[in-house]
C-alpha cells in the first residue's frame, strides 16, 4: 500500500487538486502536520504545493489558521530558539542558520534571537567546551584545542569567544600558552 493509498488518496487523485477539495485537502494536510510539530508558514505552504494545492487556496487556509493562532512564525521561533540552544548547544549564527532554513521571516528571526542572553551563551559554550575537552583526554592539548574550536565555530559560537575559552582551559590545565591565531574580540 503506498503512502497516499494509506492517507486515503487514490493513484487516480495525484493530480492537481482544486475547488471546495483543495480546502479540504489543505486543511487535512496543515492539521495533520501541525499535530505532529510546530511548523513555520513557509513549511506548511511547501507540504501544500507538493500536494499540488493551488496557490490561491493555500494562502487562504494558510492565512485563516494564521488568524486562529494556530500558525504563529514568532512563537515557533522562539520555541525553535530555545529548544535547539538548550539541546544541541547551537549559538546565535547556528540558530540564525536554522531559523532561515526553515522559512523564518527575518523580523520574527531576529525577534527570537534577541531574546537569547549572550552570557547564556558563553556559558553553554563552556559547558560544550568542558564536555568535549574532557572526550579528547590523552590527544596532545593542541590537539585538543584545534578540535574544541571547530565544534564551537560549527555551532554558530564567535571565534573570538571559543578561542578566549581554550585559552582560559588550558591555563586551567597548566598547559602552555598557546595561540589560536585569532583574537579574543567577540
Amino acid at each position: 500500500m503506498t503512502r497516499d493509498a494509506a492517507r486515503g488518496r487514490s493513484s487516480a487523485d495525484q493530480g492537481p487538486v482544486d475547488g471546495p477539495e483543495a480546502e479540504a485537502v489543505a486543511r487535512a494536510v496543515v492539521l495533520r502536520l501541525l499535530a505532529a510539530a510546530p511548523r513555520s508558514r513557509q513549511q506548511l505552504a511547501e507540504a501544500l504545493a507538493r500536494r499540488d494545492v493551488p496557490q490561491a487556496t493555500a494562502d487562504a487556509v494558510l492565512d485563516r489558521f494564521t488568524e486562529v493562532g494556530l500558525i504563529d512564525d514568532g512563537e515557533y521561533a522562539r520555541m525553535l530558539v530555545r529548544s535547539k540552544h538548550e539541546s544541541r548547544g547551537l549559538a546565535r549564527r547556528g540558530l540564525a542558520a536554522e531559523l532561515r532554513r526553515r522559512g523564518v521571516g527575518e523580523h520574527d528571526a531576529q525577534t527570537a534571537l534577541d531574546e537569547l542572553d549572550p552570557e547564556d551563551e558563553a556559558a553553554t559554550a563552556r559547558r560544550l567546551l568542558d564536555k568535549r575537552w574532557e572526550s579528547l583526554r590523552g590527544v596532545a592539548p593542541e590537539v585538543r584545542a584545534r578540535r574544541v574550536m571547530g565544534t564551537l565555530g560549527r555551532k554558530g559560537y564567535p571565534p573570538g569567544l571559543v578561542a578566549r575559552l581554550v585559552r582560559e582551559r588550558m591555563d586551567a590545565d597548566g598547559h602552555e600558552p598557546w595561540d589560536s591565531g585569532v583574537a579574543d574580540v567577540e
